[in-house]
């Protein structure tokens, strides 16, 4: 038996992740049978005896006993002459019980058997961990960063399996050392080069979904519910919460006690700033608070063409359009409207469009402006030159120019 590893064989195997111990039994023997088959032409007088936490196995071929003169068979008979070198005592008619030692099948038969077992267990193994991540597609699951690649990282769940976290579904500022754990979504499995391929994702909406449901008791109970997220992930978040009962604020419940449940979202994000905003099917007032911290003043909506028209006060028009613009493009997502936001004059006050100066000022200098809201000329000379530059790609030359071309238009 030790000869042809057969105890190191079954080491291995009972080592095998996510296959139960009736299936892996019923593949050794399954495996077994078949060789004795190719041995004997019949596996149906044979009993495979497998003792895996012991990495036994014993084959015994069972045989009927006849006069010399009718054996026809010699697989499932036995010549009563050779039968009483065996046992003196036995008779005609009697069942003879022989173990066939490993070593009779010949060591190459022996060695294909080992290669089909490993074979048929690792064929098993990926089904079964293909099956159970799709299955698990949503979930939030846990690992322990066992490799750093340029492009991705290799984790291991709590039992070794292998799952890779690409970089493009990593927050920016996600940074992991090896043997680090991190949270991830199971965000898509497929079978690759015949090889089950679990892809994580910490940048989907579905992750931050996840996170609500683990520290927000009433969205896991089905009390609030989400009606939808939208992330710049690492940078801005809003998500639109509803209650079906009254007693309930769910933008209160979300956020916790001076933030106490919305912090350890916050944190496993990387510091992603989170807008919890009430839901509601008036689009005026969900737009409203859709563009949060900004105060709207009023709002013109087109149907048809999807687009809101968005007046706010001119110190609420960068709250409103956001740093790198992530409030106004986020608003917009969540809402399902283009979001343009205009100052609102006031009194009696004249301004001029950017666009007015299209023959004076090159068409990238005022798509730069429009950028950081700066759609009219005296929205751009509230700002200072100092501002502007941080604010912009535009050279402190070029904004001195610009600025006193407006200067001019007032005089």
């Amino acid at each position: 038996m030790a000869s042809i590893n057969l105890i190191e064989s079954f080491s291995e195997f009972k080592e095998f992740k996510n296959i139960d111990r009736a299936t892996l039994m019923s593949i050794l023997e399954e495996v077994f049978r078949g060789m004795i088959q190719k041995r004997y032409g019949s596996d149906e007088n044979f009993d495979v005896i497998i003792n895996i936490d012991k990495g036994d196995l014993e084959v015994w071929r069972n045989r009927e006993i006849v006069e010399d003169k009718d054996l026809v068979d010699d697989n499932s008979q036995i010549a009563y002459s050779k039968a009483i070198q065996i046992e003196p005592d036995f008779e005609v008619g009697e069942e003879v019980s022989e173990e066939v030692k490993m070593l009779d099948f010949g060591r190459r038969s022996v060695l294909a058997l080992r290669q089909n077992l490993i074979s048929k267990i690792l064929e098993l193994e990926k089904d079964n961990i293909f099956k159970k991540y799709k299955d698990r597609v949503g979930e939030i699951v846990t690992g322990e960063v066992y490799q750093i690649w340029k492009k991705e990282l290799l984790v291991l769940d709590d039992e070794g399996n292998e799952l890779i976290l690409p970089r493009t579904e990593q927050i920016p500022s996600d940074f992991f050392k090896k043997g680090d754990s991190l949270r991830a979504v199971v965000d898509k499995v497929e079978m690759k080069n015949n090889k089950p391929l679990v892809l994580l994702s910490r940048v989907s909406p579905v992750f931050l979904e996840r996170l609500f449901e683990l520290e927000v008791p009433e969205v896991f109970d089905g009390l609030i519910t989400i009606k939808k997220i939208v992330r710049e992930p690492g940078e801005r978040a809003k998500v639109a919460v509803e209650s079906y009962d009254d007693r309930i604020d769910p933008v209160g419940a979300c956020v916790g006690m001076k933030g106490s449940r919305i912090h350890g979202i916050v944190r496993e994000l990387r510091n992603e700033n989170i807008d919890v905003i009430n839901y509601t099917s008036n689009a005026q007032l969900f737009i409203s608070r859709a563009l949060s911290p900004a105060k709207v003043s009023s709002i013109v909506i087109n149907e048809e063409e999807g687009k809101a028209e968005v007046f706010l006060k001119p110190d609420q028009v960068s709250l409103a359009i956001g740093k790198g613009g992530y409030n106004i493009k986020l608003a917009g997502a969540l809402t399902g409207y283009e979001v343009d936001v205009f100052r609102e004059l006031e009194g009696n006050q004249e301004d001029v469009e950017l666009d007015e100066f299209v023959d004076e000022i090159d068409g990238w200098i005022l798509d730069e402006l429009k950028k950081v809201g700066c759609d009219t000329a005296k929205s751009v000379l509230e700002l200072s030159v100092e501002d502007l530059t941080k604010r912009t790609d535009l050279e402190e030359e070029t904004i001195l120019e610009v600025r006193k071309i407006f200067e001019q238009e007032f005089e």
